[in-house]
C-alpha cells in the first residue's frame, strides 16, 4: 500500500506461525476409525479458498490417538498441496482434523492477522501452483512455510481485511442476486410455457400412447462384460451423457458390444429418451444411434401427430412433469413405466399452432438460456476486479514475490 512502505517488514510465512502441521488418513479398512465419529476430518477437496463450517467426513477419538490426524485450532490458514486442489487455500472456524495433504498454519496474532495471511496467500495461488513438482503438480510444507509475505502493521493488515471481506460479501450478495433473478425467470418461462403448451380446453386431448410408440430400454447383464472400447462399440446412453438444462444427446461415454446391443433397446436419432426412475421424466431428443438400459423410455413413431420440438417442450412442461409425478407414486424412489407414460392424456393441436408455439417458446427459451451464460460472465468479471484491488492493496514496494 502506497504511504506505508516504509512501515512493512518482509517475513515467511512459517516465520510468522506458531505452529505448521500437517494431518493424516486414519486406514479406511478400520471401521472404528470412522464410524459413529464426530471429530470433522477435512480433505483437500474441501479447501475452495473460503471459510470452513463443517466436514464430510468425521473420524473418531481413536483416530486420532492411533493416527497422526491431529486436532488444530480455530482460524489456522490452511493450505492444499496434493492434487487438483494443490496450492489453494481457506480458514477453519472450527476446531478439526486434516488429512496429510493439508498443510496448516497457526498465525501468531501478534505478528500477523490470519485473515490478512488468508488473502495474502489466495492471491499468491498462481504462484504457489507453479512451484508444484511430479505428475500431480504437488507441493511440500517447507515450499508454503518459505512463501514470502509483506508483514505491514497491524492496522494496516486489519483495514486491508476490512475492505477485503466487504468486497468478499458484495461478491456473494451479487451472486445470489444474480441466482434469484436466474430462477425467476426459469419460473417465469415454466408458468407461460405450462399455460401455452396445456391450458387450451378447445383442443383434442389424447392417450400419449395412442400417437406414439413408448418402450422400456433394456440392460445386458453383466454390462461390464459388454462395454467396449473398439471401434465395432455402439453408443450406450447413459444419464450421464445427457447435458444439464440441455435438450439433445450427442455423444455418449461409453460403448457396448454388438451382442450388447442385441440384447438392449435401439434409439436413432429424432427418437426420444426419458429417464423412468431416480430424476425422472426429463425429456431428451437423441441425435445419434444409440442403445438404452431400462433406466430410460424410448419414444418413437410420434412425428404424424407431433412436430418435434413441440413434444419436447410439452413433455418437460410442469403440468405433464406434475402428473408424471403424481402416476409415479409417493414412494421414495418413484418408478415411471411405460404403461404410466402411455396412459398420460396430452394436448394434440392442429400442427400450425404446434408450430407458432415452437417459435415463442424458441425465444423465451433462448432468452432465459442468454441469462444462464451471462451469469458466470458477470461473476467472473466480478471475480477479476475483486482480483486486481486485492492484487493492488496487497502490492508493497519494498520487494516482489
Amino acid at each position: 500500500m502506497n504511504g506505508v512502505s516504509t512501515d512493512v517488514r518482509w517475513s515467511s510465512l512459517g516465520e510468522i506461525s506458531t505452529r505448521v502441521s500437517t494431518g493424516a488418513t486414519p486406514k479406511a479398512s478400520t471401521s472404528d476409525y470412522y464410524d459413529g465419529g464426530t471429530i470433522p476430518w477435512l480433505r483437500t477437496g474441501e479447501v475452495t479458498f473460503g471459510d470452513i463450517w463443517d466436514t464430510e467426513i468425521k473420524i473418531t477419538d481413536k483416530a486420532v490417538k492411533e493416527t497422526g490426524a491431529s486436532w488444530i485450532k480455530e482460524n489456522c490458514v490452511i493450505v492444499a498441496i496434493s492434487g487438483a486442489t494443490a496450492a489453494r487455500s481457506a480458514i477453519n472456524k472450527i476446531p478439526l482434523t486434516t488429512n496429510q495433504h493439508c498443510c496448516n498454519f497457526e498465525i501468531d496474532e501478534l505478528q500477523a492477522d490470519y485473515r490478512y495471511v488468508f488473502y495474502w496467500v489466495s492471491s499468491r495461488y498462481q504462484k504457489l501452483k507453479s512451484l508444484g513438482r511430479g505428475a500431480r503438480a504437488d507441493l511440500n510444507a517447507k515450499l508454503i512455510k518459505n512463501l514470502p509475505i509483506a508483514v505491514p502493521p497491524l492496522e494496516v493488515q486489519r483495514e486491508i481485511v476490512q475492505i477485503l471481506d466487504k468486497f468478499t460479501r458484495l461478491e456473494a450478495e451479487l451472486e445470489a442476486e444474480l441466482e434469484a433473478e436466474l430462477e425467476a425467470r426459469r419460473r417465469q418461462y415454466d408458468f407461460y410455457a405450462g399455460k401455452l403448451l396445456t391450458n387450451d380446453d378447445d383442443v383434442a386431448r389424447v392417450r400419449f400412447g395412442d400417437v406414439a410408440t413408448i418402450v422400456r430400454g433394456a440392460s445386458p447383464r453383466p454390462i461390464q462384460k459388454f462395454i467396449t472400447t473398439s471401434a465395432e462399440g455402439v453408443p450406450w446412453i447413459k444419464i450421464g451423457d445427457t447435458p444439464p438444462r440441455g435438450k439433445y444427446i450427442t455423444a455418449t461415454a461409453q460403448h457396448v458390444t454388438p451382442e450388447g446391443a442385441a440384447k438392449s433397446r435401439r434409439v436413432g436419432p429424432g427418437d426420444f429418451v426419458l429417464s423412468n426412475s431416480m430424476s425422472f421424466g426429463r425429456p431428451y431428443i437423441s441425435k445419434i444411434e444409440g442403445y438404452i438400459h431400462d433406466g430410460w423410455l424410448a419414444i418413437s413413431e410420434f412425428e404424424e401427430s407431433f412436430v418435434a420440438d413441440y413434444l419436447y417442450y410439452l413433455l418437460r412442461s410442469e403440468p405433464i412433469q406434475e402428473e408424471f409425478a403424481r402416476r409415479a407414486g409417493a414412494g421414495t424412489v418413484k418408478n415411471l413405466n411405460a404403461e404410466i407414460v402411455r396412459s398420460v392424456e396430452i394436448p394434440l393441436p392442429p400442427r400450425e399452432t404446434q408450430e407458432k408455439v415452437v417459435a415463442l417458446l424458441d425465444k423465451f427459451d433462448a432468452l432465459v438460456s442468454d441469462l444462464s451464460v451471462g451469469l458466470p460472465a458477470e461473476l467472473a468479471a466480478r471475480r477479476k476486479q475483486y482480483e486486481y484491488y486485492r492484487d493492488k492493496l496487497l502490492t508493497f514496494e519494498e520487494a516482489t514475490v
